[in-house]
């Protein structure tokens, strides 16, 4: 396999075999596949990986680590990606950042979260306040009432729920 990283010729290039590429770059995808948020970026993050290895092919001391070490550089290109599409999906904008400070002011939306959540149990809604007004993590709510942290999530995803069907009550009402 170490002819395939040298520069060398069609000849020594053949000798590796297109099998064995072959079989390399369905693994690399599969790991692309595998660790990306969006499926549909794996191609692009598996040709970045062919970019890197060619470009440190001189770090490669093993030739027969070749597969794992491709493996590698694509598992954490494809970390990257996924970071680097967080990042830009917080707030596009300042526009956006706006829009949303600007509906969490309206009196009229806070009077009716303020009655959905008033309609909830004091426990759920304690928990609902720590996190998402107060801003604590669920650790950080599960260190604080003593309990598991699994536990924290599963009544905060629960009291969400209990706020949609109360929304949802709510608006086929009026």
């Amino acid at each position: 396999m170490t002819y395939f990283l040298q520069d060398s010729g069609p000849s020594d290039r053949a000798s590796l075999g297109n099998d064995t590429l072959d079989e390399l770059y369905r693994q690399m995808l599969r790991v692309a596949r595998h660790k990306l948020y969006c499926k549909n970026d794996a191609s692009d993050i598996v040709q970045e990986a062919w970019i890197r290895i060619l470009e440190k092919r001189d770090t490669l001391r093993e030739s027969d680590k070749l597969i794992p070490w491709a493996k590698t550089i694509t598992f954490n290109l494809a970390s990257n990606a996924n970071r680097a599409r967080r990042k830009a999906s917080s707030f596009a904008s300042e526009e956006d950042y706006d829009s949303v400070s600007k509906t969490a002011s309206d009196p009229e939306l806070l009077t009716e979260l303020s009655d959905l959540l008033g309609r909830l149990d004091p426990t759920t809604r304690t928990l609902l306040l720590y996190k998402f007004y107060y801003g604590f993590r669920d650790e950080e709510i599960a260190a604080f009432l003593d309990l598991p942290v699994g536990t924290i999530k599963s009544r905060i995803h629960r009291g969400k729920e209990r706020l949609r069907a109360q929304d949802k009550e709510d608006s086929t009402r009026i």
